[in-house]
């Protein structure tokens, strides 16, 4: 009886998500690049936080700066105390336009997390350079690069539909062994968490944005009490994008094909850290959440498997249905990096994976270790206190 139940709720899942979960499977729309004409094009202030991004710094600044934006464009990075030479790296970038400039970033105040400090620090300079709060802010990360038409492409897309934000998940480094077994499930599972279906619902409560590739108007911006309201978020790309909805702010999420991120994850020890890092944040570090994701990681991806596999009967049916439809439901986001659907089979042993990571986040936490990243401790013990 017990297996037949499982075996029930299971199948029920798998129908509620296929049917009523905003298609997550699909991923979300991608963006096509723009035929770049006319005149009166906005000016747009990229700003780039970069701590220790030595390996990657001149990649990115580099293809900002060969936009083919008609429109002004300038570039503030901030230098977040990198030990690496990170601001002098950027500085020699060529840039015969003088579009550039490279802010030493100041000493963070309590409350603040580190990065959002780098980038209310970009965000005032561009404020000096631009007072008027007219135009877009595009924020992007050091480890990203860009093709010559992506800024366009967004800009288009946010003056044709009226859109406040609009965000994209970059193209994820997908070359080792560890990156081909796990990345693609980490998509799979944020548009399963913010399927873009209903973050592009004006209708929807669903608020979600992926913080490599965001462009807001600067009158978005200022409505939400600038980036001064994120302050101490982790999650800060989703947080600035449920402040944006909240606020009566239209938001677009969807994949890119102009965009990537140069940075590797050759081990699966790097893609647990980064799982680490934020998972007991989205949880609230509330066990009661844990514990029910945990559940909820079992009875959608794992349990499946194991009726198919070890059950009899009806629940052996069941769970083999269930199991094929996630499998299934993975296939689109593995064509999506060129990889062979075969692997959707390894996609309950990846939950699994993802479940320890997130356990592992927690347990963290509670012992008051934190994850470090990027050579800070991200620890909050009262659940409001920022990263050190």
């Amino acid at each position: 009886m017990v297996l037949l139940l499982t075996a029930l709720l299971c199948a029920l899942i798998w129908l509620f998500l296929i049917c009523f979960h905003g298609r997550f499977w699909q991923g979300g729309p991608i963006l096509d690049p723009v035929a770049i004409a006319g005149d009166n094009w906005p000016p747009v202030c990229i700003v780039v936080p970069a701590r220790d991004e030595a390996g990657s710094v001149q990649a990115c600044v580099g293809s900002l700066l060969e936009q083919s934006y008609p429109g002004p464009l300038s570039l503030v990075l901030v230098d977040d105390n990198s030990t690496d030479g990170t601001g002098d790296l950027a500085r020699a970038v060529p840039d015969p336009s003088r579009r550039l400039t490279v802010v030493t970033g100041g000493e963070r105040p309590s409350g603040w997390s580190g990065k959002l400090w780098a980038v209310a620090q970009g965000v005032a300079e561009v404020r000096r350079q631009v007072p008027a709060d007219s135009g877009y802010v595009f924020l992007t990360d050091a480890d990203i690069t860009h093709d010559p038409a992506h800024i366009a492409t967004l800009v288009a897309k946010a003056r044709t539909d009226g859109l406040d934000m609009v965000s994209e998940m970059v193209a994820l480094n997908c070359a080792s062994v560890a990156e081909q077994m796990l990345v693609p499930a980490f998509v799979f599972f944020f548009a399963l968490l913010y399927p873009f279906a209903r973050v592009n619902d004006p209708g929807s409560r669903v608020a979600g944005a992926a913080g490599g590739s965001i462009l807001i108007h600067r009158e978005a911006l200022a409505r939400i009490g600038g980036i001064e309201s994120l302050r101490g978020a982790l999650i800060d790309d989703c947080t600035l994008a449920m402040h944006v909805k909240r606020s009566g702010g239209r938001l677009y999420l969807g994949h890119s094909r102009l965009a990537r991120s140069i940075r590797p994850y050759p081990h699966p020890g790097d893609i647990w850290r980064m799982v680490a890092r934020t998972a007991y944040v989205q949880l609230r570090y509330s066990p009661l959440l844990l514990v029910g994701t945990v559940l909820g990681m079992v009875l959608v991806w794992i349990a499946p498997m194991l009726l198919a596999l070890f059950g009899h009967g009806l629940p052996r049916l069941l769970g083999a249905a269930a199991w094929v439809v996630s499998m299934a439901s993975f296939v689109p986001t593995l064509r999506r990096f060129r990889l062979s659907p075969a692997l959707a089979l390894f996609l309950p042993l990846v939950a699994v994976f993802y479940t320890a990571a997130t356990v592992g986040s927690a347990i963290d936490h509670h012992r008051g270790r934190g994850v470090v990243w990027k050579s800070r401790a991200y620890r909050e013990p009262n659940g409001n206190a920022p990263p050190k």
